[in-house]
């Protein structure tokens, strides 16, 4: 079946539709652009949280938490894991759909890997695309969890609404924590496994930087998995920043996204030209030149 023939289908709801579309974004298909180009004033609906962290803080433990207590409310929950790309396939390692697999049978929750694919910053290029397809398809929330954190990871703010930081006691000391940036990045900052050894160490060290900082508004909140009040407050102060943040960020967001569109599309028919070239020439810098002065970008077809 055409993408065409599945544009109603994915305005339905229809999940076999959205993850066929979302694989045309990963494929650059050029037919998704003109799909959110006539339906972009359908988008917006959805609240989309970023989750970031290290590896091992348990990001995906919690973002099942808050599946969980976002269908108690009845919402219709997408899930984006952007996952490391595989050295040998260019695909997802697809781990953060394996830990989510207690959600698998809920037809009210859609999973899906997309991989980095070299994009630094730890999203991919299709993400942005990826949501606002979720989005055209009724989901009330979208949770993006990206692979790591760093001063790179500053791309999901420019998706996300909201941003929340999940640290764990063995993240180090507060400088360390400082110096990766999170402060910059999250709008919520989360110490998971709190009930660790160091966790009220790192908790105290987070307030005393925020205290300090030009973000009084972060708010740190400690979680544990099997303390249920702890993920209940963990969601009140998500729904909070999301309403606080939603309307702000997404009117700063579109000068960003007009031009990451031209130049994800520009970059990526640079490459795809590359790929057909075979070049004998040493010289990197020379066949540089040569390139940018005989190149025309192609025209939309």
């Amino acid at each position: 079946m055409s993408l065409g023939a599945l544009e109603k289908p994915l305005l339905a709801g229809d999940g076999r539709a959205l993850a066929k579309w979302i694989s045309a974004a990963e494929n650059r298909d050029p037919a998704v652009w003109e799909l959110l180009a006539r339906q972009y004033d359908r988008l917006g609906k959805a609240s989309v949280l970023g989750v970031t962290g290290p590896p091992g803080a348990g990001k995906s433990t919690l973002i099942g938490l808050l599946v969980e207590r976002l269908r108690k409310e009845g919402q219709k929950v997408g899930v984006l894991a952007v996952d490391p790309i595989s050295p040998f396939s260019d695909g997802a390692l697809l781990g953060d759909r394996i830990r989510l697999s207690n959600h698998f049978n809920d037809m009210g929750v859609f999973i899906r890997s997309v991989s980095t694919r070299g994009r630094l910053g730890g999203l991919s290029i299709a993400t942005r695309e990826a949501v606002h397809l979720m989005d055209l398809a009724g989901f009330d929330s979208i949770l993006l969890e990206t692979v790591g954190v760093g001063q790179s990871e500053v791309d999901v703010r420019r998706i996300a609404d909201a941003t929340m930081v999940v640290l764990v006691p063995e993240s180090g000391d507060g400088i360390q924590v400082l110096k990766a940036g999170v402060l910059e990045i999250g709008d919520v900052l989360v110490v998971n496994k709190s009930d660790r050894e160091r966790a009220s160490e790192l908790t105290l060290a987070l307030k005393e930087m925020v205290s300090l900082s030009k973000r009084p508004q972060v708010p740190v909140v400690g979680t544990s998995q099997g303390d249920v009040k702890s993920i209940d407050d963990l969601f009140l102060v998500i729904q909070n920043q999301l309403t606080r943040l939603k309307a702000a960020r997404r009117a700063d967001r579109g000068a960003f996204e007009r031009t990451e569109l031209v130049e994800s599309w520009v970059l990526g028919e640079v490459r795809r030209w590359l790929g057909t070239v075979v070049e004998d020439a040493a010289n990197p810098y020379d066949f540089a030149m040569r390139f940018i002065k005989a190149w025309t970008p192609p025209r939309w077809k």
